[in-house]
């Protein structure tokens, strides 16, 4: 196969600043150049690449709109979401690694920190020299996290936490946990260190999606943490949310990038691949499944960069992201799914991408939201009446 051609049929290239593209255009070559020849190993074997996170670090994907003065390169939000996309063009479990660092531990600690943790976490996780993950999820409380039964419990000069996490990226590798727990009856966000006596985070295996990702449970027995380890600035739901809404914001960008991937294979394995004495691409069918597939991409990238932009501005909502989210997670899996088909039996194989990201779709459409949660969310804020209950 050649070498990959981004899809830009509306030539949105000419909507970005060059500082904008050069960040792109520089993930895009590591990821191609770096990552991809290994995607197979990684997830056939399910692991990740750890050797690579120095590497990351440098790229400077790590909280990529964190300011310098806390280790960041201090990038725009359009910058941002360009790197998420070139990061799940290489795997969702590699953008997972990259999103959860920057946009569920690095900003809560952002924004929600003191300024000692701040400083004290914020370089060394930009670094990469510490990983992190966020502990929000339970084994019966997903897309209800409003009723957590993680609690915490003042303990003389610090707090005593008990409770069990569940789908946790990052966690058996991580140096620090964000864990949300309830204090005296209010959500409230806690810094678990590695080794805490009590704290342990088992790897859970057995995964036919995000296979390389590390998947964790955190276990939290009489937990004993100082009072530094309160994030003093974030209380009530409102506050692990705000940090979804970080995440979410890269998954829609995200999920372009395995869109494209497939959209990409697709495309050049059926003008490749000869059948009935011509090219795969020069039927009618065939043609029909891409122009509708490049049309949807467009659309989605349409979204993603005008929520960009507004994210800049400081005018985006965190129902916008849920579109964002719920629509260009659809329109990912679909691709994945007809261009998987277009390719037959090819189409399972390793050797190509598009069976790799179908499978890790079906994860990246279920987490961080629901593609029915964020349907509900839309219309609570289209009718002022909730859903949820």
């Amino acid at each position: 196969m050649q070498n990959f051609r981004q899809l830009d049929y509306l030539h949105l290239d000419d909507s970005l600043s060059d500082e904008e593209k050069m960040v792109r255009d520089t993930v895009r070559a590591w990821v191609s150049e770096r990552y991809l020849p290994l995607a197979m190993e990684h997830f056939e074997n399910g692991t990740f690449p750890m050797h690579l996170v120095p590497e990351l670090a440098e790229l400077g994907v790590f909280g990529p709109t964190i300011p310098a003065e806390y280790g960041g390169p201090g990038l725009n939000n359009v910058s941002a979401g360009l790197i998420y996309q070139e990061m799940e063009r290489g795997d969702s479990g590699l953008r997972s690694f990259v999103s959860v660092q920057g946009g569920l531990v690095m900003y809560p600690i952002f924004a929600y920190g003191s300024e000692a943790q701040k400083k004290r976490w914020l370089p060394q996780l930009a670094t990469g020299e510490a990983i992190g993950c966020f502990g929000l999820t339970e084994p019966d409380f997903g897309s209800n996290p409003a009723g957590m039964l993680t609690v915490a419990k003042k303990d003389g000069k610090g707090f005593v936490l008990n409770g069990r996490k569940m789908w946790i990226t990052n966690g058996t590798v991580a140096h620090v946990a964000v864990v949300w727990a309830r204090l005296d009856g209010k959500i409230r966000g806690f810094l678990v260190e590695k080794g805490a006596k009590g704290f342990s985070a088992p790897e859970q295996k057995h995964k036919w999606s995000l296979r390389a990702s590390i998947t964790s449970e955190l276990v939290l027995e009489d937990v004993k943490v100082g009072e530094d380890a309160l994030l003093p600035n974030g209380e009530g739901l409102k506050a692990p949310l705000g940090c979804l809404t970080q995440a979410r914001y890269g998954i829609t960008w995200g999920a372009l990038g395995a869109a494209l991937a497939c959209f990409d294979e697709g495309l050049q394995y059926a003008k490749q691949r000869v059948v009935f004495d011509k090219p795969l691409a020069g039927f009618q069918i065939p043609q029909q499944k891409l122009a509708n597939i490049a049309t949807q991409i467009s659309l989605g990238q349409l979204m993603a960069l005008h929520l960009g932009r507004l994210k800049d501005k400081g005018k985006l909502t965190p129902s916008m992201v849920s579109m964002g989210k719920r629509n260009n997670c659809q329109l990912a899996l679909d691709s994945a799914r007809i261009i998987r088909d277009l390719m037959g039996a090819n189409g399972i194989s390793l050797e190509y991408q598009v069976g790799r990201h179908l499978c890790n779709l079906e994860s990246v459409n279920t987490y961080e939201g629901t593609h029915d949660i964020h349907t509900l969310a839309i219309g609570q804020e289209l009718t002022d009446l909730s859903a949820f209950r």
